[in-house]
């Protein structure tokens, strides 16, 4: 079993859309990523009847990694709705996503994003955002 088929097999075991209260539906987006140390986290999406309190799959896999690991480093991310990343930008982070995952760790950029599962074609985050706005702070960061 290859990495993208262990990643695959964790999301799908968060995959069971629901509504969780007249208000919020969940589990019906799924992630899994490989952190820089190998340990494997998932999330799922949780949105609601405000906007604002929405969580996508990616962030919450994510936000996972960091509270029970303390990393923020992710090597490999896969993220799908009703089944594997098929071409045609499926499972590709959403803006908000693609923003939190450079903020959280700027070398982010290089992790590999599953986008058609059956080739094992994947994209990088700085092929999503070629000319992300966070370069010079994170370089001024760095000189302090």
């Amino acid at each position: 079993m290859d990495i993208w088929e262990k990643l695959y097999s964790l999301a799908k075991e968060q995959f069971h859309p629901e509504d969780v209260s007249p208000f919020i539906y969940a589990y019906h987006v799924v992630c899994a990523l490989e952190a820089e140390n190998g340990e494997l986290f998932s999330g799922f999406c949780i949105e609601s009847c405000s906007g604002v309190l929405n969580l996508c799959a990616e962030r919450v896999a994510a936000l996972n990694m960091l509270v029970n690991s303390g990393q923020t480093k992710i090597k490999r991310m896969l993220a799908f709705r009703d089944r594997a990343p098929y071409g045609g930008g499926s499972g590709t982070p959403c803006g908000a996503c693609r923003e939190f995952l450079y903020q959280l760790n700027e070398e982010n950029e290089d992790m590999e994003i599953m986008v058609d599962y059956a080739s094992r074609k994947t994209v990088t985050l700085k092929e999503l955002m070629p000319d992300w706005w966070g370069k010079e702070r994170c370089a001024e960061a760095r000189s302090k």
